[in-house]
């Protein structure tokens, strides 16, 4: 049996966001990797009981892990419960976690998890070589975004559009 196109735009749907993270920092570039859970931790992420708020990825010797992410206990398992807030170690190339570990401690950079998904049966997780941004990035930000909206707003009655089509 063929997937579906509905089947396939299923499959990346995100389970959980980090909507703070392109807020706080400046995003340079974003890589893919896999996540090692227990069946129960899956059964949890599949029903969205995830939290990205406060997690990072942090390279250990040629491993990395993702820290200080929230994975609510499931509820109908038994007796194997993890810490919810345990590290877990993501899985990459080699080459990709050298080459990230070595940007990381050189530039002052971190790796931040934008959202998790699955692609199949496998968790994902989206990360962002990222560098955080001061108070007067933020109000710099805000400011041309409102900028940008009132000239759009000025641009649309000048033409005379209502958003109305005959």
């Amino acid at each position: 049996m063929k997937a579906r196109a509905d089947d396939r735009r299923d499959e990346l749907r995100p389970v959980a966001q980090n909507r703070k993270a392109r807020h706080r920092y400046h995003i340079l570039e974003t890589v893919e990797a896999g996540l090692a859970l227990t069946g129960n931790e899956v059964k949890s992420v599949r029903l969205g009981r995830i939290s990205l708020d406060e997690a990072y990825a942090r390279p250990r010797g040629e491993e990395v892990f993702l820290v200080g992410c929230h994975i609510a206990p499931y509820e109908k398992t038994g007796f194997d419960r993890p810490d919810p807030v345990r590290d877990r170690k993501l899985l990459m190339k080699r080459s990709e976690i050298r080459r990230y570990a070595r940007r990381v401690a050189e530039r002052g950079l971190t790796l931040v998890p934008l959202k998790v998904y699955f692609k199949g049966p496998w968790a994902k997780v989206e990360l962002a070589l990222a560098r955080g941004k001061g108070y007067a990035d933020r109000r710099e930000e805000l400011r041309a975004r409102s900028e940008a909206r009132d000239m759009a707003r000025a641009l649309s009655r000048r033409s005379g559009r209502t958003g109305w089509r005959m």
